[in-house]
């Protein structure tokens, strides 16, 4: 149950703030002769590596104070939520603080469809706040939008489709003008990019940043995620969570990702991806179809043809075997498709088959 105090016990659901979290047999003993949670001490039928017949750490402390570590700007542990990737965190954020039929949120579109699909979830109605053509947030729209019913706002930064990073000043007006909302920013590709929201912790209480080991990390398929925020709002997520949602695998990989010789090869895999992100920009400018490149903070290419643009992604897909995200029935994204940086053979296969594509089906209209 919530003290009462703080940021959180101010905005969330009174019933969230009411809650006895499950308490699980690991809160009480984790070692010793284990007979208590009804795990079968006999083991898996299958010959495993792991000890997989144990339930896993509720609390995922040593991988708290690793990623703690690593992001600085005196993070702690008790200032990080860890999920089954960043959308567990949007979703329990959802229910954590927004009542279903009654509280709304605060999207600015063209972002990342999972805010909408939580929202419809959890019968929150959506406020949209469009970015400009040249995806910038307009504070003063956002600051307009705010009603007593307004909750969260959500800004995605690096942008998703957009590819581009908020001004850190943008996203600290924000929360500065808005202290009674829970400013959400989710940093996905925040490795690719220049700043991070993270350094507003200390100084605003109403602000919370998502991150994930499945981009620059390249560990999509672990599903691993934190969220970072007050001590208060991270308490209330780990209240409503499931109680082993970490699993021992995706434990153990994250803390391997986490070590001094994975850091040392994170960060050439990123400046791997920065030079191929240049050379296939350089490559698309140089199309005469393409009528745009937009810059990109991401490990991903939002750019716009002259035309079909529908047409030549599925060509691509199923002509070419190259697949790439069509994006024209998004906000300020007419004609546009999104292209993840892959490695140097990808990036060359994607720029032949764009080409045939388009020559193709251009033609053929």
């Amino acid at each position: 149950m919530s003290n009462g105090s703080g940021f959180a016990a101010k905005l969330a659901r009174p019933n969230i703030l009411e809650l006895q979290p499950y308490r699980c047999a690991r809160d009480d003993y984790s070692e010793g002769i284990l007979l208590d949670a009804n795990e079968n001490a006999w083991g898996p039928p299958i010959d495993a590596q792991e000890i997989l017949e144990r339930y896993p750490d509720p609390y995922q402390i040593p991988l708290k104070e690793k990623m703690a570590a690593f992001r600085g700007e005196g993070v702690k542990p008790e200032n990080i939520f860890v999920g089954v990737g960043s959308d567990e965190a949007i979703d329990l954020l959802f229910r954590i603080f927004c009542v279903p039929g009654k509280d709304k949120v605060i999207t600015t579109p063209p972002t990342y469809g999972m805010y909408k699909v939580c929202a419809k979830v959890n019968d929150v109605e959506i406020v949209n706040v469009p970015l400009t053509p040249d995806f910038d947030i307009v504070v003063p729209d956002i600051i307009a939008a705010l009603t007593p019913n307004v909750k969260m706002i959500f800004l995605c930064s690096p942008g998703n489709p957009t590819a581009k990073s908020l001004p850190l000043e943008d996203i600290e007006a924000v929360a500065q003008q808005a202290p009674n909302v829970l400013v959400i920013v989710d940093e996905a590709y925040v490795d690719f990019s220049q700043s991070s929201a993270i350094c507003l912790l200390s100084k605003y209480p109403n602000v919370c940043v998502l991150q994930t080991l499945s981009k620059a990390f390249g560990m999509a398929a672990i599903r691993c995620g934190f969220c970072f925020g007050a001590p208060d709002v991270i308490q209330l997520l780990n209240n409503v969570k499931a109680p082993y949602n970490i699993n021992q695998l995706t434990s153990k990989m994250a803390l391997q990702a986490l070590e001094e010789d994975s850091l040392k090869k994170l960060q050439s895999n990123i400046q791997g991806v920065l030079v191929e992100r240049a050379v296939v920009a350089a490559a698309l400018e140089q199309l005469e179809f393409v009528v745009k490149v937009y810059h990109s903070d991401a490990n991903f290419l939002l750019f716009r043809v002259q035309q079909s643009a529908k047409a030549v992604y599925q060509y691509m897909a199923d002509h070419c075997g190259v697949v790439s995200r069509y994006r024209g029935t998004e906000l300020h994204c007419d004609e546009c498709i999104r292209v993840t940086i892959g490695t140097p053979e990808d990036n060359k296969a994607f720029l032949d088959a764009l080409q045939k594509a388009y020559q193709i089906v251009t033609q053929q209209q």
